[in-house]
């Protein structure tokens, strides 16, 4: 057992190490070497748990998007409205973004070249479907436009909400993400959300930015 107990300790070790090489040079940059060094363990170790650094990325896009679904389900359970839902729920990614390298690396990782295999799903693809999802429900709860094109909102809340983590990791601290967000969910909820609605959530996003810089 206590054998078992160290080699899990020493997979989280690399991994994580892993997870800040990628995060702060990118996969390309990265090579095993360096993740080696950065984890502190021998070259012996890192091959017993990961044959390739391509395996070692999809751990980490892996762990990401477990603590993706895990916000989402937390979430869920407060019985919201579907707007609100994707309201917190990326608030949610973000905060665990600022605080974690994990989550801030899988979101870098999936837009590297690194070949995802089923059962698991792409990120970007699993964030594309739910967000689908809730924004047929907003419109049915009257809190979108009920003319809406809803396949074209959800590409753009995903690829606007995506792009606030990867562009601003070049553009902006770590800590700035929150605000990011809050700017994403002003604009969308003006062009989006019918006047009478709007109040509420344009509320909400600013609470939400507030809560998360500051937890």
């Amino acid at each position: 057992m206590a054998r078992q107990l160290r080699a899990e300790q020493t997979r989280t070790t690399i991994i994580t190490a892993a997870a800040d090489l990628f995060d702060r040079h990118g996969y390309e940059s990265t090579s095993l070497s360096d993740i080696v060094e950065h984890a502190q363990v021998t070259k012996g170790a890192l091959y017993f748990h990961f044959a390739a650094k391509e395996d070692l990325a999809r751990a980490v896009m892996e762990l990401q998007a477990r603590a993706s679904r895990q916000v989402a389900q937390e979430v869920e359970s407060r019985g919201c409205s579907s707007l609100e839902f994707l309201i917190r729920l990326t608030f949610g990614i973000a905060r665990l973004a600022v605080e974690d390298p994990i989550p801030r690396a899988g979101l870098r990782l999936a837009t590297a070249d690194v070949a995802v295999r089923p059962p698991m799903k792409h990120p970007f693809s699993e964030l594309l479907e739910l967000s689908t999802r809730k924004l047929i429900g907003a419109v049915r709860e009257s809190d979108l436009h009920p003319d809406i094109d809803v396949d074209a909102a959800a590409h753009s809340l995903v690829y606007f909400f995506v792009g606030t983590r990867i562009a601003g990791r070049s553009l902006d601290p770590d800590g700035r993400l929150p605000r990011r967000v809050a700017e994403m969910w002003h604009l969308m909820i003006r062009g989006l959300v019918p006047v009478p609605r709007r109040a509420r959530y344009l509320t909400l996003t600013t609470q939400l930015e507030r809560e998360t810089r500051t937890g």
